[in-house]
C-alpha cells in the first residue's frame, strides 16, 4: 500500500500515528483524536499527494521526506497522549522535540502523627493522613534539612528513639533528647515551629547558617565551617531572586519555554506561600525547528509523569498551546482533583512569568558554545550524521578470562562528563560480541526511563557496529552510531610510540585520522573515559569475588568448584537465590548444602 493509500484508508478512531522515510527511519510521532481527519489535513490530494502549503517549514520538510505511514489505534485521546509522549522519549524521532528531564524533584516533609515528629525527604505521596509538605526543590532539599538539624534540636535520626538512652546528639545540644528525658509535646512543637519557619524563610535560614559558620571558624573547626559555607551557597543557587511579594499563602507552579533559532530554554519556578522557593531549567537542542505545543506538553507532562504530586497548585504558563485542553483533563487525572492551568495577561501572575521568561531568556544568552562544539559538528559532518552529538553515550566492557565481566555506559553533555548519569552491569555472556549485545540490550530497555542520546559510540570494531545498529533497528529507535578501535598489526592491537593509531567506523565508512586531529582526540577521550569506568567496575567487582571465594574456601568449597559455579551461573548474585537442588545440578548434593547454609 502507497502512502496515499494508507493515508485514505485510516479509521476515524483516536490514536497515534508515525512518518517514515524512504530508509525505514521513523520521521514524526503524531496523536490524533480522529486519526483519518488529522492527517488528511497536513496533505493536499490533488493533482498528486502533496503537504498543505499553510503548514509551518518545519513540518512541510518533514512531509517531503515521508514516503510510509504506520499508526495505532487506541480508546480515547487521552490514551493517545500518553502513548505519543512514551514513544517520542523511548524512539526519539528526528522530528519530534526531545525533552530529557527525568528528574523527580524532592519533597521535605513532617509526619505530625508521630508522637515527636522529625523532618526526612520524600518525593512522593506518604500514606498518612497528617503529613506536611514543602517543596518541590529542584536542588538544596538534602542542605536544607541538614541544616535544620544543625539548629534545631530535633531527634536526630529515625532510630534514636528505640534506643530510650541519651546520645551523642543530645551531649552535643543538637536534641533536646526526649528519648530518656521527659521533654513535653509543647516544648518539642517549639522547636518543630522553629524548623518549620526556617524551611519557609531561606533568609532567615541562611542567617542562622552564617551564625554557625562563624562560630566554627573561630573555635578553628574550618572543616565543618567549610562545610556549612557550601551548604548555604547551594540554598542561594536553588532558587531565583526576586521582589515580588504576594502577601498571602498562595501556591503556584510556573512554566515557561523561550528560543532562539536552535535552541530553547524551559525554566519552571515553584511559589509556596506567597514566596519563590526554588527553580529548575532544561537546555533544548531543536533539531528541526521549533514548536512551542510540543515542548509546553512535553515539559508538563514529564514534570507530573502519572502521579500526583505530594503539593498540587496552580499551573502559570506564558501562552495558550494547542494541547492546554487535553492536558489539563490528563493533569486533572493524575491530580485527582480538576487542574488549572492559566495564562495570566495581568496582575501579579503576570509579573512572575515575566520574571521566569527574562530567566529564560538569560539562560539562552548564557548557553555559549563549548570549546567542544565545533570539533563535535565538524565530527558530525564527517560522519554524516543525523543529528548534532550534543549528548552522547559510550560503551565498553571489561573482564578477566572470562572472571568479573562487566559493563559500562558513560555519558558526556555539553562539553562535560555527566557523572551522574553513568550506568554500570554485570553481564553474564562470555565474550566480547555478546557482552556488547547484553550491555546495549540493558540500555534499549531503559529508554522509557531514560530517554536515547544523539549518538553511541562503541569501543570497538566494524563487527560491534553493525551489531549496535541492529539491534536498535529491531526496537524501531533511530540513533546514529559510531565505534572506535585501534588499528591491529599482525592481529594485534598497535601502539606507536605510546600513541594509538585509532581507526573511526561508521554505518558507511571507515577514517583513518591523523593523531593530530581533534575529531578524533575527541572521540579518544570519551572512549577511554569509559574504558576507566568498566576497568574500574570490573577491579571492584573482582575483589568483591576474590572475597567471597576466599569465604567459600573456608567452609571446603575449592577454587575449581567456585569457578566451576560461575562458569555455570554467571555471578555469586545469581547463585544467592539458587535452591539446593538447583546448585546440585554442577555440584554434589553435599556442597550445595554448604553453600546454601554459608549464603543463609
Amino acid at each position: 500500500m502507497n502512502l496515499k493509500e494508507s493515508i485514505t484508508n485510516l479509521p476515524k478512531s483516536a490514536g497515534i500515528y508515525q512518518y517514515f522515510d524512504k530508509n525505514g527511519k521513523l520521521l514524526y510521532i503524531g496523536k490524533a483524536k480522529n486519526l483519518a481527519n488529522r492527517v488528511k489535513s497536513y496533505w493536499l490530494f490533488t493533482p498528486v499527494l502533496r503537504p498543505n502549503p499553510t503548514l509551518s517549514q518545519r513540518i512541510i520538510n518533514m512531509l517531503e521526506q515521508t514516503t510510509a505511514l504506520n499508526y495505532i489505534v487506541v480508546n480515547s485521546e487521552h490514551d493517545a497522549l500518553i502513548l505519543e509522549n512514551s514513544l517520542i522519549k523511548q524512539l526519539n524521532p528526528k522530528y519530534n522535540i526531545l525533552l530529557r528531564d527525568d528528574k523527580t524533584y524532592p519533597y521535605i516533609y513532617i509526619d505530625n502523627s508521630q508522637e515527636y515528629p522529625r523532618f526526612g525527604i520524600t518525593r512522593k505521596i506518604i500514606s498518612s493522613k497528617e503529613i506536611t509538605y514543602f517543596g518541590p526543590y529542584s536542588i538544596g532539599a538534602r542542605d536544607i534539612l541538614n541544616s535544620l538539624y544543625e539548629i534545631v534540636k530535633l531527634v536526630q535520626k529515625k532510630g534514636s528513639l528505640k534506643s530510650k538512652k541519651l546520645c551523642l546528639y543530645h551531649q552535643i545540644g543538637k536534641c533536646l533528647g526526649p528519648c530518656e528525658l521527659p521533654v513535653t509535646k509543647q516544648r518539642y512543637q517549639e522547636e518543630i515551629n522553629l524548623a518549620t519557619k526556617l524551611i519557609k524563610n531561606k533568609k532567615l535560614l541562611l542567617k542562622e547558617l552564617q551564625k554557625k559558620m562563624e562560630f566554627y571558624a573561630e573555635e578553628l573547626r574550618f572543616e565543618e565551617a567549610a562545610e556549612l559555607r557550601d551548604r548555604m551557597d547551594k540554598i542561594n543557587r536553588s532558587e531565583i531572586k526576586s521582589d515580588i511579594d504576594f502577601a498571602s499563602s498562595e501556591n503556584f507552579d510556573i512554566f515557561v519555554v523561550a528560543h532562539v533559532e536552535n535552541r530553547a530554554a524551559v525554566v519552571r519556578i515553584f511559589m509556596r506561600h506567597g514566596k519563590i522557593i526554588s527553580s529548575s531549567h532544561d537546555i533544548v537542542h531543536l533539531r528541526e525547528g521549533f514548536d512551542s505545543n510540543e515542548l509546553y506538553s512535553r515539559a508538563l507532562l514529564d514534570f507530573y509523569k502519572d502521579e500526583k504530586p505530594p503539593i498540587v497548585a496552580p499551573i502559570l504558563v506564558a501562552e495558550a498551546f494547542e494541547d492546554l485542553g487535553l492536558i489539563t483533563k490528563h493533569l486533572s487525572r493524575t491530580f485527582e482533583k480538576n487542574a488549572n492551568i492559566i495564562v495570566p495577561k495581568r496582575s501579579k501572575k503576570k509579573d512572575l512569568i515575566d520574571l521566569a521568561l527574562l530567566n529564560a531568556k538569560e539562560l539562552l544568552k548564557k548557553e555559549r558554545k563549548t570549546r567542544d562544539e565545533k570539533i563535535i559538528q565538524e565530527l558530525q559532518e564527517l560522519c554524516e550524521l543525523e543529528q548534532t552529538p550534543y549528548r552522547v553515550e559510550v560503551f565498553d566492557n571489561s573482564h578477566m578470562a572470562g572472571i568479573a565481566t562487566v559493563g559500562a555506559m558513560i555519558v558526556y553533555e555539553n562539553g562535560k562528563f555527566d557523572k551522574k548519569s553513568y550506568r554500570t552491569y554485570h553481564l553474564q555472556a562470555r565474550d566480547e560480541y555478546a557482552q556488547m549485545r547484553e550491555t546495549l540490550s540493558r540500555r534499549i530497555k531503559s529508554f522509557s526511563k531514560s530517554s536515547p542520546p544523539d549518538l553511541w559510540v562503541l569501543d570497538g570494531g566494524a563487527t560491534l557496529l553493525k551489531l549496535a545498529l541492529e539491534i536498535l533497528d529491531s526496537n524501531g529507535v533511530t540513533l546514529d552510531v559510531i565505534a572506535i578501535s585501534k588499528e591491529k598489526v599482525d592481529a594485534k592491537a598497535h601502539r606507536a610510540k605510546g600513541k594509538a593509531k585509532d581507526i573511526i567506523y561508521t554505518k558507511e565508512d571507515v577514517y583513518r585520522l591523523q593523531e593530530s586531529d581533534k575529531r578524533l582526540q575527541w572521540v579518544q577521550r570519551l572512549r577511554d573515559e569509559a574504558h576507566r569506568c568498566a576497568i574500574t567496575f570490573h577491579k571492584k567487582t573482582k575483589l568483591k569475588l576474590d572475597q567471597e571465594s576466599k569465604l567459600l574456601s573456608l567452609h571446603g568449597i575449592s577454587a575449581a568448584k567456585i569457578q566451576k559455579l560461575l562458569n555455570h551461573f554467571g555471578t555469586f548474585e545469581a547463585l544467592k537465590m539458587l535452591s539446593i537442588e538447583e546448585i546440585s545440578t554442577v555440584l554434589s548434593q553435599k556442597d550445595a548444602k554448604i553453600i546454601k547454609k554459608f549464603y543463609n
